[in-house]
């Protein structure tokens, strides 16, 4: 993160466009911007960079999935299908929002005959990868060529009402508990610009559409912090799927891709005590987000994403 901003105005009239170009002239314009007018980033006011047409969240984390499960289900934690496809869910794309604007506590139902605010708010630490250009109906995105097609990334918080989600999730998945906020720095940064590393080991081998040539990670650190106070610091390279993977999955059954439909990885848990990556796993139930808490996601790649509870 520098200092200034380049204004790309007389380049290209909005960065939905952009994506919609494609990969070449993406590369064309990062290296033309030596050029362009610049003015200081603290003048510049955060904005939600891509309106995503559509929005799907990942749940791509062994740890993260792992946790979770043992806390509802300890004798089988992991689901059946989830080493064998990435997992994922739906969310609402017209509630992505960006860092720095307050997050209302969503109320619902809370249980039988139970309905109120949240009392159960909790962040989920995640990357977001923005995608484009846009594919028709019934054209798949193979794996292999996946990468291309991602633009960049972002910090994202998919914020949750485990209380409401735990009541409604079955048989059909998140819906109002995920459904009312979820925050992305205002920074998209270009994948070929991330540090990589190796991608974790995948047992048992997935199926043939999901075989990434290539596979590799993101070598990313991020910490959460509420109240300034450092809660977890995880790394994205803990990941069990890969970004191509859970583009082609998503793509696989012939659904449309938009310029600038957003990704979620889902949360972002480690091995090690201290980087799990929501509330849920770090404190089992014990702690939940207060009004007034402000959470803020950092990593020194991709800024900040930050949000308070009103």
């Amino acid at each position: 993160m520098g200092d200034e901003v380049v204004l790309l105005g007389d380049v290209t009239p909005s960065l939905a466009e952009l994506i919609e170009a494609g990969p070449e002239r993406w590369l064309a314009i990062r290296e033309g911007t030596a050029a362009q007018p610049r003015v200081p980033l603290a003048d510049c006011q955060p904005l939600l960079p891509v309106a995503p047409r559509d929005y799907v969240d990942f749940y791509a984390s062994l740890e993260h999935a792992t946790n979770v499960g043992r806390l509802f289900r300890p004798d089988q934690p992991l689901e059946p299908n989830w080493r064998h496809l990435p997992v994922a869910y739906h969310g609402r794309a017209a509630s992505v929002i960006v860092s720095g604007s307050a997050v209302a506590r969503p109320s619902g139902q809370l249980g039988q005959g139970r309905f109120g605010a949240t009392q159960a708010l909790d962040f989920e630490c995640e990357l977001g990868f923005v995608c484009g250009p846009s594919t028709d109906l019934g054209e798949p995105v193979p794996v292999e060529s996946a990468r291309e097609r991602i633009f960049g990334v972002v910090l994202l918080n998919d914020w949750s009402a485990r209380d409401i989600q735990a009541w409604e999730y079955r048989p059909l998945g998140p819906f109002l508990g995920k459904s009312f906020a979820t925050s992305i720095s205002p920074w998209i940064v270009p994948l070929d610009l991330l540090p990589a590393a190796g991608a974790r080991a995948q047992d048992p081998a997935p199926l043939p559409y999901l075989q990434d040539p290539n596979p590799t990670a993101l070598d990313l650190n991020i910490e959460v912090a509420i109240n300034g106070e450092v809660v977890t610091r995880t790394n994205a390279q803990n990941l069990y799927w890969t970004l191509p993977q859970m583009l082609a999955h998503a793509t696989v059954n012939g659904a449309p891709l938009g310029a600038g439909d957003l990704f979620g990885t889902g949360t972002i848990s480690g091995p090690e005590r201290g980087s799990e990556g929501c509330m849920l796993e770090l404190f089992g139930g014990e702690r939940w987000l207060a009004d007034g808490d402000e959470v803020v996601l950092s990593c020194p790649e991709l800024g900040d994403c930050r949000g308070r509870v009103g």
